[in-house]
């Protein structure tokens, strides 16, 4: 265990105060306090931009066995808002890691407390939802750490996209590559990116303010759209863009993705209540009868009613019932709310680039 004799506290608006100690970075950040169930891969949750905003609570007791290393990253730096544990480990066992994650935490800043019990805090929120709250190493004063947190503006409404999406478009893959993929960057996590390079596509990744116009003169075989963090509402150059792709060229989309090509077709969209965070959710297959488990990321999902019937849902959440994926009846149109590039999780849904592999030959076969 990695306690430091610095003080640190995390507070949520219901007035719920839990004391720790600090094993990242001094300072205090607010964000949405949410929880997430997978056992391994804190590097990649720390590194995924769908967690932008969010101060994120691991239910695994024990995080930083395995330590840290430069490879299992999912962008170019820590996206979280502060860092939850019941216990984080400084002397990590393992052949590939370059550093302890307490040594990580500290490297980019991030705000990390460990030593309270996280069975507590995740019954809060599974029982009251998903909160605002604020993590401190500063102020340790309950009532003044609380007021901050009701304070808080909080993620609903906001675009979070325009924080993570990159700067400039750049390129991955062989120039040779049997298929060109431009993927649209709304938060992108780069084993997203090997696996379309590996199914046989040169990716060119702009980013989230790119229109139509900008998409199709690139003449792609595909359009992929990415995952990414917070409320899909305010996007709506990113919905309208979609919505003017729509039949020109096959679609993509995964987690922010898939809700946004929702919205575009005329769905609503709500808050869920703690969401699906982790690498363990139940997911059933309509099409192959499977029950997959997969790995997700989101707060936020498709209202099934006010989908169009041109949208066939694919697949359904077995724990809540939630949309998990959907098909355009006619047009090559394909969406799903979990990770299937699995970092971290399991592999159960790494079919789905293949997929969309076959959908642009189909694609190129017709309009050849």
């Amino acid at each position: 265990m990695g306690s430091s004799h610095v003080k640190a506290a995390l507070a949520l608006e219901d007035g719920s105060v839990f004391f720790g100690a600090s094993c990242g970075a001094p300072g205090e950040r607010p964000g949405e306090v949410v929880f997430c169930t997978a056992m391994t891969g804190y590097q990649e949750v720390l590194t995924d931009p769908s967690y932008c905003g969010q101060i994120v609570t691991m239910t695994c007791p024990e995080i930083g066995n395995y330590g840290v290393n430069p490879e299992d990253v999912e962008s170019w730096r820590p996206q979280v808002s502060g860092f939850v544990m019941r216990e984080c480990w400084t002397r990590p066992s393992n052949w590939r890691s370059t550093q302890s994650l307490p040594e990580y935490l500290k490297q980019w800043n991030v705000v990390a407390l460990e030593g309270i019990d996280t069975r507590r805090l995740t019954r809060t929120l599974r029982v009251k939802g998903t909160m605002n709250g604020v993590i401190s190493t500063e102020d340790l004063d309950p009532d003044s750490l609380v007021a901050k947190a009701r304070a808080w503006e909080g993620l609903e409404g906001r675009d979070l996209v325009q924080e993570v999406t990159c700067e400039k478009p750049y390129e991955l893959g062989p120039a040779d590559a049997p298929f060109h993929v431009v993927a649209l960057d709304y938060g992108i996590k780069q084993n997203i990116l090997r696996n379309l390079v590996r199914v046989g596509c040169r990716v060119t990744v702009l980013p989230a303010g790119a229109t139509a116009e900008d998409v199709l003169k690139l003449d792609p075989d595909g359009v992929f759209l990415s995952n990414g963090p917070g409320d899909p509402r305010p996007l709506a150059h990113q919905i309208d863009t979609c919505r003017k792709l729509v039949g020109k060229r096959p679609i993509f989309g995964i987690c922010l993705g898939h809700e946004i090509l929702g919205l575009a077709f005329g769905g609503t969209i709500y808050h869920m209540k703690f969401g699906h965070r982790g690498a363990n959710q139940p997911v059933l297959e309509h099409e192959t009868g499977r029950v997959l488990i997969t790995s997700e990321n989101h707060g936020w999902a498709l209202d099934p009613r006010s989908l169009p019937d041109c949208l066939e849902p694919t697949r359904i959440n077995l724990n809540d019932g939630t949309v998990e994926g959907l098909r355009h009846k006619d047009l090559p149109v394909l969406s799903i709310q979990c990770h299937p590039e699995a970092s971290p999780g399991p592999h159960d849904s790494l079919h789905l680039f293949a997929d969309f592999l076959e959908m642009m030959k189909r694609y190129r076969a017709r309009t050849a």
